[in-house]
């Protein structure tokens, strides 16, 4: 227990309280679908939302340490922006329902019934970070910066954390995820290499058709599976023993009509 003497009684005060609302329990409410972010609660601070099965697409840089703030700032600013500003739009195009950014990382959040759009969504990220974003990185700075890319599905619990107004300032809250949905997703993204992106098994047995299973087979006209199976049964970070591998991108030729074909799978 924090004494007198240990720490000025404005900080206690506020210890206090927070220990308070903890002793007082949780109130959870199922959702079906994730919710309008001015729904996500604040002022009931023991309330919780519950939404089962949420995709999480999960993006980050691959070699952002070695951009430099100090040094190279206009630089390091343009290749944060392009990344970041260009996946949270594509991400709002594909209609995820939630969309923030983590660190050096993008990330969004999709309902259960929408695996195809997700998948979409992390494909159409791929062949812009691949064929625009590497080049013209490295073009201003010489450095190799890739992505790291994945998608994980579990349930999801949600509520706002922080003031609901501060002064004339409401930026002193944020939605709080508990569960471990971007979590794994993130962990995920961290073992790929470059082109590379994983899905866990509980995500990957939600695309069942052969546009998303199968290439459209460029460059030989040879269909194939496009998937690899990867074992993750020795990795300790993950709840699940298997992941699916995809290192293509949207083809030249018949990417723009898969994609669009891809995400009507969800209507």
């Amino acid at each position: 227990m924090i004494t007198n003497t240990q720490l000025p009684e404005k900080f206690r005060q506020i210890i206090d309280k927070q220990i308070e609302i903890y002793k007082n329990g949780r109130s959870i409410t199922q959702e079906n679908k994730l919710p309008e972010t001015s729904h996500i609660p604040i002022n009931n601070p023991n309330h919780w939302l519950k939404i089962p099965d949420v995709i999480c697409v999960f993006a980050d840089m691959i070699g952002s340490t070695k951009l430099s703030a100090s040094k190279h700032d206009k630089s390091t600013a343009g290749a944060y922006q392009l990344f970041s500003n260009t996946i949270v739009r594509l991400f709002h195009e594909l209609n995820a329902p939630y969309i923030d950014i983590k660190g050096d990382g993008v990330f969004a959040l999709f309902n259960s019934d929408q695996p195809n759009t997700a998948l979409a969504s992390a494909v159409t990220i791929k062949t812009f970070v691949n064929e625009e974003f590497i080049n013209r990185i490295k073009s201003k700075t010489e450095l190799d910066i890739g992505l790291h890319i994945a998608i994980d599905q579990k349930t999801l619990l949600v509520r706002k954390i922080g003031f609901k107004r501060y002064g004339d300032r409401t930026d002193r809250q944020n939605e709080v995820w508990a569960g471990r949905t971007v979590n794994m997703a993130s962990k995920l993204a961290s073992i790929t290499k470059q082109n590379e992106m994983l899905v866990s098994d509980r995500f990957f047995k939600n695309l069942k058709d052969d546009l998303v299973l199968k290439s459209c087979g460029c460059p030989n006209n040879e269909v194939v599976d496009l998937w690899k199976e990867y074992d993750l049964s020795d990795n300790e970070l993950f709840d699940f023993d298997k992941a699916y591998l995809l290192e293509s991108n949207w083809c030249k030729e018949h990417g723009a009509d898969f994609c669009t074909r891809i995400i009507e799978l969800d209507k």
